[in-house]
């Protein structure tokens, strides 16, 4: 058992920084808009506290970030030019992880995202 969690822990942490890499490769010129789009789409599934679908939903809730979040990190990788992704990888390798407080601006920026989403879909939504 411990052997399966250590493993997992290792995946984890490979996806990551895998998201830590396409965020520098997002900031690069190179990158087509498309990518750049869809970037933004699995960063922001990725690292927002609020799923698709709810993870005290049984097996739903918890395989949407094991199949969403790879797939779309995958086709993303798929749309970036290769050299602009080994420039990404090697600025992620430079610079390590991220500070404590670059990661909650981030979780801030994500979750005033979805605020913003959720206010405008509720003026968009007709309750009258």
């Amino acid at each position: 058992m411990k052997q399966w969690l250590k493993k997992f822990r290792e995946r984890a942490e490979a996806l990551e920084k895998e998201a830590r890499v396409l965020v520098q490769a997002y900031r690069h010129p190179r990158t087509p808009w498309y990518a750049r789009a869809l970037a933004v789409l699995v960063l922001a599934h990725t690292f927002s506290p609020i799923d698709l679908i709810p993870d005290f939903i049984p097996v739903l809730g918890v395989l949407d970030d094991w199949i969403i979040t790879p797939l779309g990190i995958a086709l993303v990788i798929c749309l970036i030019p290769p050299e602009v992704m080994a420039e990404a990888r090697q600025q992620v390798e430079e610079t390590g992880n991220a500070s404590p407080a670059l990661r909650r601006l981030g979780a801030a920026l994500v979750i005033l995202l979805w605020l913003v989403v959720l206010v405008w879909l509720g003026r968009a939504w007709d309750w009258e």
